[in-house]
């Protein structure tokens, strides 16, 4: 695999904040990711508050586990983010998720894996994702997501 960044990675952080940072990624994962050592070293430290509020919001989901690991992944997919895609197998695999429902999430829309819910929302994240706009509309009484006129104007 090629590991090779466009940005040199900082293999020493100078702030005291990194320097944790990296100490606790090595002792999760083995090693200080590739993420954290070209993208967030480079970052001002305010955005480490940003990450905190994230994290806090991530314990607020009403989602369960496996729809939330469901959705980054497709979102990830979307967004061609390989480093996510890994870490979410990851997640997956600790959490011990269906994995055969991250195999079939190209088909999640016809798979009999998938829930209802588990539809809606990935139809919801893809429209947003690809679309940045959508609109919910009420088909026979159920919600269906279709991108919005002026989202679907400006894709073609």
């Amino acid at each position: 695999m090629n590991t090779n960044t466009f940005l040199s990675p900082i293999e020493k952080p100078k702030g005291l904040m990194m320097k944790l940072a990296y100490y606790f990624t090595r002792r999760q994962f083995g090693k200080v990711l590739t993420p954290l050592k070209v993208h967030s070293a480079r970052l001002p430290s305010a955005f480490g508050l940003f990450y905190a509020k994230i994290g806090k919001l991530d314990k607020k989901l009403t989602l369960p586990p496996e729809t939330v690991l469901l959705i980054r992944e497709q979102v990830a997919r979307i967004n061609v983010c390989r480093f996510c895609m890994d870490i979410g197998r990851s997640f997956a695999i600790k959490a011990s998720i269906n994995e055969a429902k991250f195999d079939a999430l190209d088909q999640y829309s016809t798979s009999s894996l998938f829930t209802d819910a588990e539809r809606a929302a990935l139809d919801y994240v893809t429209q947003l994702t690809k679309n940045k706009r959508f609109t919910l509309i009420l088909l026979l009484g159920c919600p269906v997501i279709i991108p919005s006129a002026k989202s679907a104007r400006s894709s073609g």
